[in-house]
């Protein structure tokens, strides 16, 4: 009969005294545009927020730049557990996967996806892939390697076009939406002359926005929200990346609860099979008769107290859970992966014994 697996209570894991958190270097020169350059300039003041926030938990905290001397530092000050919040590396996204590889062979327990989670993040392409494999709706898509691509006749328009390996919204504008070849040919020539890399194009689903965050902890929770758009007189009605970086707080939308039990499953589905960790977030959209799609995917989603507009804060402080109480679950997440990888390079015998003696 097999042993019944031990499961890891809170009051067994030792709390960190000293944590890191590890930021984006923004650098403007290492954008292509501005716009991609705003949605990282304020990476360290945010981070330095987030630490105020942990030295209230009674923490002692340093704040480290994800660069090339990020090692050294580690080695040097020994942070027992780290909040990783890097984005990019040098201007790419792509390159925000070496930060957890890093981590990794320094031994030290880190927040949100690891190597492979991060490296899937910043191919929409694959991600869609995944996702519908594994049974999960998303809309018909397209990914197009050169503006010249052969249009697959079973699109159908509008199409929305996105950076496959940017996130940010970055470039989502109203000229995203094309209702026509012609139109489509012309955005396509546009994103691949400024940013040279492949563009995801799909159809545009519905009026209807659900924004998933899911936190995990001894169980997989998931808080769902609906965008409610103050534009909806618009003939397609989507946040822009104006809308998310250059007007004010809930100038654009604000959310409100949203509750279905079968998408929540769907959401906890699709956090494992594209190998998200700790917290995620999915934004889907439903049709004119009510069926879902995941348009969109972020492992390490935007980390912050809501005073800082964070998509995860808001939603989480609207289910009643404080910042203090998110970055609590993750730390104690975090430091209960470490006990049960510890377990996992121990002997069967060893570990079967302290189970004994814990019982």
């Amino acid at each position: 009969m097999a042993k019944k697996k031990h499961r890891i209570k809170d009051s067994e894991l030792e709390w960190p005294s000293k944590v890191g958190v590890i930021y984006s270097a923004v650098r403007r020169e290492d954008f292509p545009t501005e716009s991609q350059y705003i949605t990282e300039r304020e990476a360290e003041q945010n981070a330095y927020v987030i630490g105020e926030y942990l030295g209230a938990l009674g923490l002692d905290v340093c704040l480290y730049p994800g660069d090339e001397m990020l090692s050294e530092r580690l080695r040097q000050d020994q942070p027992e557990m780290l909040f990783n919040l890097v984005d990019s590396v040098k201007g790419k996204e792509s390159l925000a996967a070496a930060i957890p590889g890093v981590l990794e062979l320094l031994g030290i327990p880190y927040t949100g996806a690891d190597m492979l989670g991060m490296a899937l993040d910043t191919n929409k392409f694959f991600i869609k892939e995944v996702l519908q494999r594994n049974g999960l709706p998303v809309p018909i898509f397209q990914l197009f390697t050169s503006p010249e691509d052969y249009l697959d006749p079973t699109l159908r328009f509008p199409l929305i076009s996105k950076l496959n390996a940017i996130h940010g919204s970055v470039e989502i504008t109203r000229e995203a939406v094309s209702d026509n070849e012609k139109q489509l040919r012309k955005r396509l020539r546009k994103l691949f002359k400024t940013y040279r890399q492949p563009v995801l194009v799909e159809e545009f689903v519905g009026q209807r926005e659900i924004t998933a965050i899911l936190l995990e902890g001894n169980h997989k929770k998931v808080y769902l929200a609906e965008k409610v758009f103050r534009h909806a007189d618009e003939p397609y009605v989507f946040l822009t990346f104006e809308d998310q970086w250059l007007t004010e707080m809930n100038a654009a939308f604000y959310y409100k609860p949203y509750r279905d039990p079968v998408l929540r499953e769907m959401v906890r589905k699709a956090f494992d099979v594209v190998k998200m960790k700790d917290y995620g977030k999915f934004d889907i959209r439903l049709d004119d008769a009510g069926r879902y799609y995941f348009i969109d995917s972020n492992c390490n989603p935007a980390l912050g107290p809501k005073e800082l507009d964070m998509a995860l804060s808001v939603i989480l402080d609207m289910n009643g859970i404080s910042f203090y109480e998110v970055l609590k679950r993750l730390i104690m997440n975090t430091m209960r992966d470490q006990v049960k990888k510890a377990q996992m390079a121990m002997p069967f015998e060893v570990i079967e014994s302290e189970e004994e003696v814990q019982s």
